[in-house]
């Protein structure tokens, strides 16, 4: 009589590295300055820097991560930048 092969054990998932949570100042240019909060009761997100006080708050949704905040705080200071230089021409 034969044995019965045992089935494979599946491969081991690969962990995904953690984001950052602290970034640079977009204004003052501190590193690790920044801070990001996501209070998902009132679905709110806000960057801060420590440093200069500047601020941003957005909407966030459930998927919402801090370089999320981050990046559209980095978006909205590009597109304000574009906007007043057009007004100067």
């Amino acid at each position: 009589m034969g044995k019965r092969k045992s089935a494979a054990k599946p491969p081991p998932k690969k962990r995904m590295d953690k984001l950052d949570t602290v970034f640079s100042c977009p204004f003052c240019n501190h590193g690790n300055s920044v801070e990001c909060r996501i209070d998902m009761k009132n679905l709110i997100g806000e960057a801060s820097c420590r440093i200069c006080q500047e601020n941003f708050s957005t909407t966030v949704n459930a998927l919402t991560e801090p370089i999320d905040i981050y990046s559209e705080w980095i978006d909205e200071c590009e597109r304000v930048n574009t906007v007043e230089g057009d007004d100067d021409a």
